[in-house]
């Protein structure tokens, strides 16, 4: 099964397709609100080395914003 985390904020546009892309897969993904977490936010600058959002985190690997061909890849989604 893959673990997916998703560094987001309430208002990011990219976030949101993110959100509706993974459901449209019923891919369950965890959610993590940076905006109200600073230690999540901590994190994945950590992880990242980026303070944008969105960051992905799919079985350990780092994916920046909706680079939906390394998601598809990683997840297996044939389109």
């Amino acid at each position: 099964m893959d673990t997916i985390k998703l560094y987001s904020t309430p208002s990011c546009v990219y976030c949101n397709t993110l959100k509706m892309y993974f459901k449209k897969y019923n891919f369950n993904f965890e959610d993590i609100d940076v905006s109200k977490n600073e230690k999540e936010l901590d994190q994945m600058i950590e992880k990242s080395g980026q303070m944008g959002v969105p960051v992905l985190d799919i079985n350990g690997t780092i994916v920046i914003g909706f680079d939906k061909k390394k998601i598809n890849d990683l997840l297996k989604i044939k389109e």
